[in-house]
């Protein structure tokens, strides 16, 4: 007989507390996926992090009290070697139980960070080891995955939220520097929309925790290639960024290289998004980096770019347009469109027509008035979590998620534990999706899909386990904007 702790280190997990936490929610689970408390393990682990409450000074003007890791916001750069084991202990000194999810990793589901998966949270006062092999390469993030609801101080509107970057093994390191930025929104509070519902509103913006002007520049040379590696960490607004008298040369999306690099004036980050990208510094000057909206830019969203011997004020040059297209990095034998690819609503969902076409699996997006005043309730395929429910996926078999978003919201949609393949972007819901390019090549685990249209992904079930999907919109996943994938 296997117990459950030889079950469990064969999924290269190792989980170590002073008390199985998350009791109530865990005991609902199946015995399978439950975590038996143990002892910690021998020796140092790697990496060390404290979730705990911190005091943090985003501007001089704006202090506030914030849930961090290790005292410090965002938390500390972990880079871990693709395909090298990894121990990393963490310990909850906050008052309520905690969690953190290791996005973008093709983790098992008892260690990928998520209760709706199994995995178990970290009580007060607890401490958990994990133990794994990190992939792919590239770049990721950690941070929490627990429910705010009203509470605009928990969830991801607090300052839990870190950069991970998994080394390949043969990284040619084509650049001179690197920065990681990390854009957040703080001090939220709730308004009515025109519609009644309550959405979270901000008065403070920052990059790396800081408004512009209150952090250290961002210093260069003049002749270097410096590699920008972009997170939206905000609980729900999406963002964009340009670097005034500069280029940005955008290479990976998510942590995955684009088959087609491309130039831009700037790049669209939504929430849990990430964008890498090169930028060549040949205009000396001191230079600000800034959210391409003003009224974001003057809540903080900003920082100074500031060349070797240069000085004097930062510069800003103000674009006339937002501009993005997921479409310009993807494979250049782009396929055309089809006569017979995908109907155009969700009675004809199940439709195909590609040769070798992927099961289909439409989700249709909803969101249920509740009253002027109140918050609303989302739906996938008219249920909430844990209501909705997906065919159970079968394991190594090719699927494609449709998109269907019939809210007036844009959604940042994410896949847990997989990476997926855009192939079909943003055709309006009254139009023709056939008309649509099929895309080749761009690899995410977020997209952008915005209201009233419909888009398509294509992924394998190649990662066992329970799988979760969601809007990473913290209020919208907190009210039902979830689905748990089960493989047979």
């Amino acid at each position: 007989m296997i117990s459950r702790r030889a079950a469990l280190q064969s999924l290269g997990l190792s989980v170590t507390c002073a008390s199985l936490p998350g009791v109530a929610r865990m005991l609902a689970l199946p015995e399978a996926r439950r975590v038996a408390a143990q002892r910690p393990g021998a020796g140092p682990a790697d990496y060390t992090l404290e979730i705990a409450p911190a005091t943090v000074d985003l501007s001089p003007h704006h202090r506030l009290r914030t849930l961090s890791y290790n005292g410090q916001v965002p938390g500390p750069l972990l880079r871990l070697k693709a395909n090298r084991p990894v121990s990393i202990e963490v310990t909850n000194r906050s008052d309520h139980a905690e969690i953190v999810h290791w996005h973008g990793l093709f983790l098992p589901s008892v260690i990928d960070g998520a209760v709706e998966e199994g995995s178990p949270e970290l009580a007060p006062g607890a401490t958990a080891r994990y133990t794994f092999t990190p992939r792919p390469a590239g770049f990721r993030w950690y941070h929490t995955h627990t429910m705010a609801m009203n509470d605009l101080t928990r969830g991801q509107f607090s300052g839990l939220h870190g950069f991970l970057f998994i080394e390949p093994p043969d990284d040619p390191g084509r650049y001179d520097q690197e920065f990681f930025i990390a854009l957040h929104d703080w001090e939220g509070h709730l308004l009515a929309s025109d519609d009644g519902a309550m959405n979270p509103s901000y008065d403070v913006a920052t990059l790396n925790g800081k408004t512009m002007g209150a952090g250290e520049p961002l210093r260069v040379k003049e002749g270097q290639r410096v590699l920008f590696h972009i997170l939206n960490s905000s609980p729900t607004e999406v963002h964009w960024l340009a670097l005034a008298g500069h280029t940005l040369r955008v290479v990976a999306l998510d942590g995955n290289p684009v088959p087609a690099p491309q130039n831009v004036a700037m790049v669209r980050v939504a929430p849990a998004e990430r964008v890498c990208a090169i930028v060549e510094m040949n205009n000396p000057g001191v230079w600000v980096l800034g959210e391409v909206r003003k009224h974001v830019q003057a809540a903080g969203m900003a920082a100074v770019v500031e060349y070797a011997n240069r000085s004097g004020a930062p510069q800003w040059r103000q674009p006339s347009d937002l501009v993005w297209d997921y479409a310009r990095f993807a494979s250049p034998d782009v396929d055309t469109p089809a006569s017979a690819d995908t109907d155009t609503d969700a009675g004809a969902d199940a439709g195909g027509g590609e040769a070798d076409s992927p099961t289909p699996i439409p989700l249709v997006f909803e969101s249920k008035f509740r009253g002027h005043g109140a918050m609303e309730a989302w739906t996938i395929n008219g249920k909430s979590y844990p209501d909705a429910h997906a065919a159970p996926l079968r394991r190594g078999e090719r699927y494609r998620l449709q998109f269907i978003n019939r809210s007036k919201d844009d959604h940042p949609l994410h896949l847990h534990r997989h990476s997926f393949e855009l192939r079909h972007l943003g055709a309006p819901l009254a139009g023709d999706a056939r008309a649509a390019p099929r895309l080749r090549g761009i690899l995410k685990d977020v997209v952008l899909v915005e209201a009233g249209t419909r888009t398509e992904v294509d992924f394998t079930a190649d990662n066992p386990g329970d799988t979760l999907f969601h809007c990473h919109q913290q209020n919208h996943m907190d009210l039902g904007f979830m689905m748990l994938f089960n493989y047979a």
